[in-house]
Formats: structure tokens, sequence, C-alpha cells
């Protein structure tokens, strides 16, 4: 097989992201609204239908040039590092399953140290601010119009600890991301290759349709997995710098303490 450039994870990634945004948006938003204790959250349609109404179909498509800064940095570095540790791994025959979750790790935790400052953590936060500005109060909107106007808007007002805001967490997330995401994908694939459908009684071969079912096996299983870690990173990022929860252990620590005084019953109120 024929080794892909280096730079084709991030370019592929940068396409998914074009068409996944709207979904991101509504993301953002609904990991960051506030809402009153015991109020239900609304729906992922809730939350694209009213920027719509609100703001027109322009709005769903917020940040987009943050999101793909951050996936020509991220996702470059994570999934272009962890073929060529694939590659390495499998010269003297297929490497183990273990071996191959280490890789995506360590891929995963180079793509989001080398992105910061210049790429995972602040276009992340830029992503995250823009996204989820309409939901501010307005004399608390940073009205960021584009990535690069809110590095430099960022960078002034913040400085260096802004531009490393939440790394800690990035990195963590980005491990968890990379190991159960590529790493499940490959076992994903090489299962549905060794055994055949009993109920539709098909076998995978090695094409497109094995691909798009192995993704979105991989991808299910790791938001399942990332999500946790995904909700406090973006509320580390959306918050302004005279907030304190600038890294994992405390926001961990105040959503546990929230958790059980509340009797078990978490509301968002960062």
């Amino acid at each position: 097989m024929t080794n892909a450039p280096f730079w084709l994870g991030g370019i592929a990634a940068t396409m998914a992201a074009s068409v996944t945004h709207p979904l991101d948006v509504a993301k953002v938003r609904m990991q960051t609204i506030e809402t009153a204790p015991g109020a239900k959250k609304p729906s992922i349609l809730h939350v694209l239908r009213a920027s719509i109404h609100d703001s027109g179909i322009r709005s769903v498509y917020t940040g987009l040039t943050a999101a793909w800064t951050r996936q020509m940095s991220y996702s470059l570095v994570r999934i272009g590092t962890y073929e060529e540790f694939k590659s390495r791994l499998s010269r003297n025959g297929p490497p183990s399953g273990l071996a191959l979750i280490a890789a995506a790790s360590l891929a995963g935790g180079l793509g989001g140290i080398v992105g910061n400052p210049a790429g995972a953590s602040f276009s992340y936060i830029i992503l995250v601010r823009m996204t989820s500005d309409s939901m501010r109060p307005p004399e608390n909107r940073y009205r960021y119009s584009n990535a690069i106007t809110g590095l430099f808007s960022l960078a002034k007002e913040e400085g260096f600890r802004g531009l490393g805001r939440g790394i800690g967490t990035n990195t963590t997330r980005a491990v968890l991301m990379n190991a159960s995401q590529v790493g499940s994908y490959d076992f994903f694939k090489s299962k549905l290759l060794q055994h055949s459908d009993r109920i539709l009684n098909y076998q995978f071969k090695d094409n497109l349709l094995l691909h798009v079912v192995s993704s979105l096996l991989a991808g299910t299983f790791a938001t399942t997995v990332c999500s946790p870690a995904d909700v406090m990173r973006t509320r580390i990022m959306s918050h302004q710098k005279s907030l304190y929860y600038t890294s994992l252990p405390p926001l961990f620590e105040k959503r546990v303490r929230e958790f059980y005084s509340k009797g078990g019953h978490l509301h968002s109120s960062d």
C-alpha cells in the first residue's frame, strides 16, 4: 500500500469539519448554556432551530475558520504521527491491539502539546468562544470576527497564559480521543474483515463500505469515551480570565461537589 502524505489527515479532518461544523456549534452551546436547577436541557435540534431562527443559517457556521485552523494543526499532527508510528510497528508483522492503542495515545498527546499555542489549544479556545458568543450577555461577548482576529485579541488581552488555557485538559482529551478513535478504528476494521455479519450474511471486504462502517463505530466509541473531558475542556476554554477554573482538576472537583450537594442531580452553572 502506498504511504499517504503526512498532511493528508489534516486535509481530511478539515473537510469533515466543514460538513459537521453546525453540529459542533450546537454541541458547544449545549455544553456552555446555563440552565436553572432541575430544568430540562435543550436538544441539539432545538439549539440549531433557535440559532437559525434568531440569526440565520450563517450562525451555525460561526467559528468555521477556527475549526479549520484547529484541524490543520492538531488533527494533522495526531493522525499523521499515528500513521507513521503504525507503519514502523508493522515492519515485522501486524502490530498488537495494545501497541496500536499506545501509539494512538502518544500521537494524540503530541497533537495536543505541539498544537499549543500555535494550533490546537488557541484555535479551540477561539472556536468555543465564537460558537458560544451568542449565548452570553451582550456586555460579556468576545465578538471575534474570525480566527486570526480572535488570536490577536486573545494574546493582547490575556497574554501567554490565555494562549495556553486548558492545555492539560486539551492534552488529556487528545490522548483519549486518539486512543479511542484511531485505535478502535483499526480494531473494528480488522474484526469486520475477519468475521461475517450473521444477521445479513454479509462478508465485508476492504472497500469504502468497510471504512464507513468502521468510522461510524469508532466515532461513536470515541465520542462516548471523550465526552466528560470534552465538556470540561469546553467550559474551561469558554471562561474569561477572571474565572479561576483553568485546569481540569479544580473544575472536576467542583462538578463532583455539585453532584453530591444536589443529591445526585448535576446542573450547569459554569
